[in-house]
């Protein structure tokens, strides 16, 4: 979920979260630990094809989201559910009093609404909280604060957006970089504390870092550390990339993807790819040329109309991997986390012309577009996002683990445990919005790019399941 701040950056908002004093608690480490809570999607492509932007654009359609965590706001308390979105920067809720909330189906209930009005500790900012989507969907209202509470820790006067006009039907935790938050982008003003912010300057947590866990694809639930890394939950060790700054400052966590293979065969390498992690996509957006030759390894059927391709079911079966490699760190995906069941609106499965049960691949083209490590990327990969000192670490994953060891992520260089700097890391040469760099493939220079088919029995398979015309049923 990219949004229009990232093009209105202004000096003055460097400096605004320097200096904070930060309160020392007495015993006990400053972590706050959250279950993430997975919500099936039916249909995962439809739900990025409206989130999907270009430079300018401000996602947040989530009807169908997957990721939420548990908040209460106001007083007295009110619970609602918010989807966890690291692709942007700002809280919003909506209003029981909105159309969309209104309507019969009750599309709100699930995830809950807020009335500011009802809260003795409300207060109200600025009727200038806009967000909207190019095809002229999105959420308009006012910025308020008040108490908000995540994993029985409280916030006084957080500041947040009300949705009072809005066509999503679930509120939005946006913990990217405060430079990327609406205020700033929309409104020129200087950015506000948003969560992981307001947690580092209140001393809930030592530094603004998170570690994030999402588990498998079949996991309903993972886990979000604020301050903290379970190192129970990866394998190997953390290793440490910069993030890329974008005309000269950070404000998305970008990091340089330098090679992909399938199936132990390079498709692409001597890449120097920006690219975006982001929970708020489904799926993950790369190359055109680069998916297209994924989709001929796979046998995927790409449907242009819908931007999504699709394989048959069977292919969750298949053992190989499709391995990203971040100039040393390698996180490798399985098969099975690449293909996503699907249902149809009237509650059926789609087939190939065969007859084939037919599923989505996890793999999309970004065209004009950002290139995008969504969902179908990160349950694979343990996350460290350190805004404090501009870096991500990142470790294969641990599937379902039940043992924990958590602690506590410090301040100053290093401050991540057990985090390794990766020595020479690439730096990116396209994919990050940025004058100098040299194309709009998402790859460096043409000469170094290597694009190899991997013909595989099991591929093979694939590509003759798929030969005829998919009809949804």
């Amino acid at each position: 979920m990219r949004t229009a701040a990232v093009l209105a950056l202004v000096a003055s908002v460097l400096t605004t979260t320097e200096g904070l004093t930060i309160q020392q608690r007495q015993n006990g480490p400053r972590i706050v630990g959250l279950q993430t809570e997975r919500r099936p999607v039916l249909n995962p492509a439809h739900r990025d094809k409206l989130r999907r932007r270009g430079t300018l654009a401000v996602s947040l359609d989530n009807e169908e989201t997957l990721y939420f965590i548990n908040a209460t706001i106001g007083t007295p308390p009110k619970s609602l559910r918010l989807h966890l979105d690291t692709g942007s920067s700002d809280l919003w809720v909506n209003t029981p009093s909105s159309q969309l909330c209104r309507e019969s189906s009750q599309p709100c209930k699930f995830a809950g609404t807020y009335t500011a009005n009802s809260s003795s500790t409300y207060e109200y900012i600025g009727s200038y909280f806009n967000i909207s989507y190019v095809d002229g969907s999105g959420a308009a209202g006012d910025y308020v604060s008040d108490t908000v509470s995540f994993g029985g820790q409280k916030l006084d006067r957080l500041q947040f957006g009300i949705g009072y006009s809005s066509t999503n039907a679930q509120g939005i935790l946006g913990i990217g970089y405060a430079l990327n938050e609406v205020q700033v982008g929309r409104a020129g003003k200087p950015a506000y504390n948003n969560l992981p912010a307001a947690m580092a300057a209140d001393g809930l947590i030592q530094s603004n870092a998170y570690s994030l866990w999402l588990n498998d694809l079949s996991s309903n639930t993972g886990s979000i550390l604020f301050g903290g890394v379970d190192t129970e939950k990866y394998t190997g060790d953390l290793q440490t990339l910069p993030v890329l700054a974008e005309r000269g400052v950070f404000a998305e966590f970008l990091i340089t993807l330098t090679s992909l293979k399938v199936a132990g065969t390079t498709v692409a390498d001597n890449m120097a790819l920006g690219v975006l992690l982001d929970t708020g996509s489904s799926l993950t957006y790369l190359p055109d040329a680069v998916v297209q030759d994924i989709y001929n390894d796979v046998g995927a059927q790409y449907d242009s109309e819908q931007g999504a391709a699709y394989v048959p079911c069977s292919l969750a079966r298949n053992t190989s991997t499709m391995d990203f490699t971040f100039s040393s760190p390698t996180i490798s995906v399985d098969m099975n986390e690449l293909v996503l069941d699907l249902v149809t609106s009237s509650g059926t499965r789609p087939t190939f012309q065969n007859g084939v049960p037919a599923c989505l691949f996890g793999i999309a083209p970004a065209g004009s577009g950002t290139n995008v490590l969504g969902d179908t990327f990160l349950r694979s990969a343990y996350v460290v996002y350190d805004l404090d000192n501009n870096q991500i670490s990142l470790a294969p994953t641990k599937f379902n683990s039940t043992a924990s060891n958590v602690v506590e992520i410090g301040t100053g260089a290093n401050s991540v445990p057990g985090a390794t700097l990766v020595a020479n890391p690439v730096a990116a040469t396209a994919g990050v919005s940025n004058p100098s760099l040299s194309n709009g493939l998402g790859l460096g220079s043409s000469a170094g790019n290597t694009f190899a088919p991997v013909l595989s029995a099991i591929v093979a398979v694939s590509v003759a399941l798929v030969s005829g015309v998919m009809i949804i049923l």
